[in-house]
């Protein structure tokens, strides 16, 4: 089959577009903690990230410029609540424990079907249902976690927790605004995540980040800059489907980063990959094919 524009706004393309976006995601932890080892934390590094895409993004803005004025209020709403998701996510890591924050992220397709139910009318049948509760049942197993779901007790884990419900309102916006470009899409992302991490600074001083040494931030430019290299395809695969598909759906398929996460810090951090591991993995795995290929599990959805 050739691709096409309508083959590419196909929910099929769409869902092996956010499939292989989550895996890009999961190899996120490369960057972060090489500029934690450093001495970056806390909003650094999303913000130093942020704001070297935005140059390698700048030709691009200039030519969209008219386009990019005519929807501003649109391009606003989207970037300010998908960028602080992942900015947010991005910190969580830093600032609890890594199960943990993936753990209250990864609950972003409960709330985004609760939000396709309550604003799109959407009807999620078994197959949604048998997913959800597979994924999350792979990501405890995956992270062992003995004693049930966390309850948030530190700020890591409320920016963890807030940043799924933001990614699964940021989803619902795009769906319901398919039709904005998507560099105009990734332009709003970038700059509404450097808005919300260089405020942050600003605003949270020494707990997020503090005032930075010459030495460190020079040190740590290389990664920024390689990561913005590696954002801009992350940024596409991640945006693009989320206007076709329902927030549910895009929350669910998103989980192939925890996958990808953990058989790359078994292969490169020489972290545990054994039965527990692949148990979960294969639960996940299981979860993204029920998603896709269960039939007659949503009916009645429409864009509006």
């Amino acid at each position: 089959m050739r691709l096409s524009p309508e083959n590419l706004n196909s929910p099929a393309y769409a869902s092996a577009g956010i499939l292989l976006g989550g895996a890009l995601w999961g190899l996120m932890w490369f960057p972060v903690r090489a500029m934690a080892e450093i001495g970056l934390w806390g909003m650094w590094p999303p913000a130093l990230i942020y704001m070297f895409t935005l140059l390698l993004m700048f030709p691009i803005a200039i030519k969209r410029r008219r386009e990019i004025t005519r929807r501003w209020r649109q391009l606003l709403v989207i970037g300010l609540l998908s960028g602080a998701a992942f900015t947010f996510y991005t910190v969580s890591l830093l600032m609890t424990e890594v199960v943990r924050s993936l753990l209250l992220f990864y609950l972003t397709p409960v709330w985004g079907t609760v939000l396709g139910i309550i604003v799109l009318g959407e009807r999620p049948g078994m197959g949604r249902v048998l997913g959800i509760v597979l994924g999350l049942a792979g990501l405890l197993v995956i992270l062992g976690l003995g004693h049930g779901w966390p309850v948030p007790h530190n700020p890591g884990d409320w920016l963890a927790l807030l940043a799924g419900i933001l990614w699964a309102v940021a989803s619902l916006k795009l769906y319901q605004m398919g039709n904005i470009a998507a560099q105009d899409q990734m332009l709003a992302f970038v700059s509404g995540g450097a808005a919300i991490s260089g405020l942050s600074l600003v605003i949270g001083g020494p707990m997020l980040g503090g005032a930075l040494p010459v030495g460190i931030l020079m040190d740590a430019l290389p990664y920024a800059f390689l990561f913005a290299l590696y954002l801009a395809p992350t940024l596409f695969l991640t945006l693009w489907p989320a206007t076709i598909l329902t927030p549910g759906r895009a929350g669910l398929l998103l989980m192939s980063e925890v996958v990808v996460g953990v058989f790359s810090a078994a292969l490169f951090a020489n972290e545990v990959f054994g039965l527990r591991e692949l148990t979960g993995t294969l639960l996940i795995t299981t979860a993204a094919a029920v998603e896709v290929l269960w039939r007659g599990d949503v009916s009645g959805v429409g864009k509006s």
